[in-house]
């Protein structure tokens, strides 16, 4: 696992690098990563996010009390322990809210595998968590339910979420997803939008599977 002070500069980056395509905006989002067993180190509640500074990161245990910071760690800690707790393989997560695959989150629908790399990148369908106040434990567990073994889920009326078996996985899905609202919303409005043929979808999810399970990063 790499050191925590890296850790720190790669979140500040992954933040500045989103919002320079548009994937987040102002104060929303938040991002994590494991630090170790029991500890996660997460970005603050209340900052624009593309103006952080590794020092403006919180170290949380798994129970949710602070351990290194100052400030309020995100509102959406809850959802973050879940996940990491329900998972194991996951040792980092992207909450964003980009425009194309919000338009999916109010529709409450998900986005299915028209595109190859959907089902490469997020192992299928990006299902849709069902509505729950931000930051409740009843948000969590909706998302971990909808996530299943994937790498995406949305959030019905709010945004995306993401995991990774490291950040830059996190980071590069949930720009793949957005990529994905964008076609398929697109291709709904030009015509019928084609699903891959189920021979392809079963290989790529393989692929996908593959790929989770392995310690190849």
């Amino acid at each position: 696992m790499e050191r925590e002070v890296e850790l720190r500069r790669k979140i500040v980056r992954a933040f500045q690098y989103l919002e320079s395509l548009g994937v987040n905006f102002g104060y929303s989002g938040n991002i994590s990563v494991r630090i170790g067993s029991d500890r996660i180190l997460i970005s603050p509640s209340g900052r624009r996010k593309s103006d952080l500074v590794p020092e403006d990161l919180l170290v949380v245990d798994l129970s949710g009390r602070v351990i290194e910071g100052s400030g309020r760690p995100s509102v959406e800690l809850p959802t973050h322990i879940a996940i990491y707790k329900a998972r194991m393989d996951v040792n980092a997560i992207v909450h964003v809210h980009p425009v194309y695959a919000s338009v999916f989150a109010v529709l409450r629908e998900g986005i299915p595998p028209v595109l190859e790399e959907t089902v490469i990148y997020v192992g299928g369908e990006v299902q849709v968590a069902d509505y729950a106040p931000t930051g409740s434990p009843q948000l969590g567990e909706n998302i971990v339910k909808a996530l299943g073994d994937r790498s995406a889920v949305i959030l019905a009326n709010h945004g995306i979420l993401t995991v990774g078996r490291t950040l830059d996985e996190a980071v590069d899905t949930a720009v793949y997803v957005e990529r994905a609202a964008k076609v398929y919303l697109l291709a709904r409005l030009a015509g019928k939008p084609h699903p891959l043929p189920d021979e392809a979808y079963r290989l790529e999810r393989e692929i996908y599977l593959t790929r989770v399970k392995s310690n190849v990063v």
